[in-house]
């Protein structure tokens, strides 16, 4: 078979370079083309969402969030079952069998249906993110150009890694956080070189991302004070709070995703969850999408903003209305988020763990400050849970604390950020050895 000039080009580019140089030259490519793609799904997500709630009055509850989610899984759901003809939702964890099973060469197809997928299951209200879908893009993205170059497989393991690894540094615009995904949540062997590679890759994305959207973060915090002396305590307890709060987050989230596991019926599935999205939206709307825009309010002073299109949307709601709103965002955001990202949605579930963080900050110090008399910097408090529940959650800290100080690029708060992420880390690591040692002893008292 006549081979094209363009393979005769890439024949003869890869002969010239060494392995090393090779492995630059694709993350290079790799990053760049996986920074527009992470750019678009964000811009159609925004286009989409847009377009459905400009019109909804905020000062009152809205019926229509009673349908939108339910919409935007069944689209989502008939686009994976007739348009595609396979499922890719859950895109980390299939990314992680694929990279298992030594199965290195992902189909052409993943590198633009999980962003299809996933512009209809956030543009219509789906409580989750887009990390997810864009790792797993950025990962067959990093795949098939590997696959053109003709390289070894070991090459190609490298750059699915550096694709992962770009899509999350693009889609937060964290390029360290983005490097650490790959060692921390997908955990691959990599050669020096081959970190070397993934952090090429995660900053050429997160450059081109940056850059694309007019060199602007998702999210602005200004308003952070110093931490003193006296904070310090406070941080502490926190820490531990976010850790329990992330133990519950994810046992409900264990539990919601064996429990449509075993829903046979896909048609019943994306309703099922669909309706438990939409109830949780209708009820708490911050919940809608992303969550972006709700977490800049917080950080920005804005934490009233938590009533808006709701039941209880009022004009000067009070401290104990918030913490109450607060109080029932966290018990039902992982319903939510793994109704969207296991009933048929196509989402992340990293992005949930910062915005659920981020209202167990609010709420922790809204509520020591209304009750305990304590004057506790609501907004940094915010801004340090968004790291500490996600350290929790994900049970990967090094990328929690960069991901998050690198989304509003305020790196004088590391340290705060990086004390509330381990103790929280290590509350959850306790509290589910002691989960587990129950359990032995249950089950082997009852046998």
């Amino acid at each position: 078979m006549r081979r094209s000039r363009f393979q005769l080009f890439l024949q003869s580019l890869r002969d010239s370079l060494s392995d090393s140089q090779l492995l630059v030259a694709m993350a290079l490519v790799t990053g760049l083309i996986t920074g527009i793609a992470a750019y678009l799904l964000k811009r159609l997500v925004a286009y989409i969402s847009t377009s459905l709630v400009m019109n909804l009055d905020p000062s009152r509850a809205n019926w229509m969030f009673l349908i939108f989610p339910v919409v935007g899984i069944v689209l989502t759901g008939i686009y994976q079952r007739y348009v595609l003809h396979r499922r890719i939702y859950h895109g980390v964890s299939q990314l992680g069998l694929a990279i298992s099973q030594r199965r290195y060469r992902l189909p052409g197809y993943l590198t633009y249906a999980p962003i299809v997928a996933s512009s209809l299951t956030l543009g219509f209200g789906g409580s989750a993110g887009s990390e997810g879908p864009i790792a797993y893009a950025g990962a067959a993205i990093g795949s098939n150009v590997a696959r053109s170059l003709g390289v070894r497989p070991d090459l190609m393991r490298f750059m699915l890694a550096c694709g992962a690894s770009a899509g999350i540094a693009a889609i937060f615009k964290a390029p360290v956080g983005g490097a650490f995904f790959s060692l921390e949540v997908l955990s691959v062997s990599l050669s020096v070189m081959a970190v070397l590679a993934v952090f090429i890759a995660s900053l050429t994305a997160w450059f081109t991302a940056y850059a694309l959207s007019g060199c602007t973060t998702d999210v602005a915090f200004e308003q952070y004070t110093a931490v003193t002396p006296g904070i310090w305590p406070y941080i502490l307890l926190l820490g531990m709070f976010c850790g329990t709060y992330s133990f519950y987050y994810s046992r409900v989230m264990h539990h919601m995703v064996k429990f449509y596991f075993r829903m046979e019926n896909p048609w019943m599935k994306n309703l099922l969850s669909g309706a438990v999205v939409a109830v949780c939206v209708f009820l708490f709307p911050a919940l809608w999408g992303e969550g972006y825009g709700f977490i800049a309010k917080v950080l920005a002073g804005h934490g009233e903003a938590i009533t808006s299109y709701s039941l209880w949307a009022t004009r000067l709601p009070s401290p104990t209305l918030l913490i109450l709103m607060a109080a029932g965002m966290l018990l039902v955001k992982p319903l939510a988020t793994s109704s969207t990202n296991s009933g048929g949605g196509v989402a992340g579930d990293f992005a949930p763990t910062i915005f659920a963080g981020c209202i167990a900050g609010y709420f922790f110090a809204l509520t020591a400050n209304t009750f305990l008399g304590l004057n506790l910097p609501v907004v940094d408090f915010a801004f340090f849970g968004m790291a500490a529940v996600m350290a929790g959650a994900i049970q990967a800290p090094l990328m929690a604390i960069f991901l998050v100080v690198e989304m509003v690029s305020h790196y004088s708060l590391l340290l705060p950020v990086t004390v509330a992420a381990t103790i929280s880390y290590v509350i959850v690591k306790t509290l589910g050895k002691v989960a587990d040692i129950r359990w032995f002893y249950r089950h082997h008292s009852s046998t």
